[in-house]
């Protein structure tokens, strides 16, 4: 069944001067001008057909009609305050939906997460993972962490840190007489390729100056993950990105065996709606992604 309501800005307005006895004071509380506030209720005793306040030089009284349809207004009023409140406390009560690469929460987030627990014990993360871009209205998803240029439209970007790239490989790769010295010495080795990065290899091998080398052969992966994976198993040498490879490089799982490293313009965002960080959870972990990727790179 279809409901007949007044225009809403007008029924805030009335409700307000009404509790007030004074345009002025309604104009205040509602952030808008005096004069708007004479328009609404003015438009809405239009709509109305009745006469809803009682204007004289130095004072503000209810009409009769104005008595009559306060009570059920300003109720209306108090129970969408109350449902509202209900809602936020419920929604800052659940989990908190982290959206990421299945790479980046294993390789970086997860290991970390351990500080942001023990910091806000109440609040439970819960990690989701894909490549694809998320739609905050259409999906249950409160921030998402992505890789890329910081230029999506509609929410609110977070650049975590700047990023390089370099080959990586097993240890055993830079030992013996067939080790990796220099990176001429990649055209008799196996290049490992990931799907969305196919270019890396050709931008790294022409700043490297390793001209003799292919930078289309060897096999494609659809994951981060698991081209570095490969690589820490020997079957050849992998594009690594700094926050992906630092704590493998770091146990010793895989080696950079050159000097050479590649800025890239493409960086790790955290992303989320405009008005997110008017909640609590939301608030909390960007604070604390941000001080642990500036920690990261200090």
């Amino acid at each position: 069944m279809s409901r007949h309501l007044p225009p809403l800005n007008g029924l805030r307005a009335f409700e307000a001067a009404a509790r007030h006895l004074s345009f002025t004071k309604a104009a205040g509380e509602l952030n808008v001008t005096q004069a708007a506030i004479s328009h609404q209720i003015r438009g809405l005793e239009e709509r109305l057909g009745v006469q809803l306040f009682v204007r004289r030089n130095r004072a503000l009284l209810l009409s009769e009609a104005g008595q009559a349809y306060l009570p059920a207004l300003r109720e209306a009023f108090d129970t969408i305050a109350a449902a509202t409140e209900r809602l936020q406390r419920r929604d800052e009560a659940g989990p908190l939906l982290v959206s990421t690469t299945a790479s980046f929460a294993t390789k970086w987030l997860v290991p970390r997460l351990a500080t942001f627990q023990q910091l806000y014990p109440e609040i439970e993360v819960q990690i989701s993972t894909g490549i694809g871009l998320v739609d905050f209205q259409r999906d249950t998803v409160d921030v998402a962490i992505r890789w890329g240029l910081g230029s999506w439209p509609n929410v609110l970007a977070d650049r975590l840190f700047a990023e390089d790239m370099f080959p990586v490989c097993a240890p055993s790769m830079v030992r013996g007489k067939n080790a990796l010295k220099k990176p001429a010495d990649l055209a008799r080795a196996t290049l490992l390729h990931m799907t969305t990065q196919r270019d890396d290899w050709r931008l790294w091998l022409t700043a490297a100056g390793a001209n003799d080398v292919d930078p289309s052969r060897g096999p494609v992966f659809d994951q981060a993950m698991t081209v570095l994976q490969a690589a820490m198993d020997g079957l050849g040498v992998a594009i690594g990105h700094g926050a992906l490879v630092e704590r493998d490089i770091k146990a010793g799982r895989l080696v950079a065996p050159f000097d050479v490293t590649l800025p890239v313009d493409a960086a790790y965002y955290l992303v989320a709606p405009p008005n997110a960080l008017r909640r609590h959870k939301v608030k909390s972990f960007r604070d604390w992604l941000l001080a642990m990727a500036n920690k990261a790179q200090s």
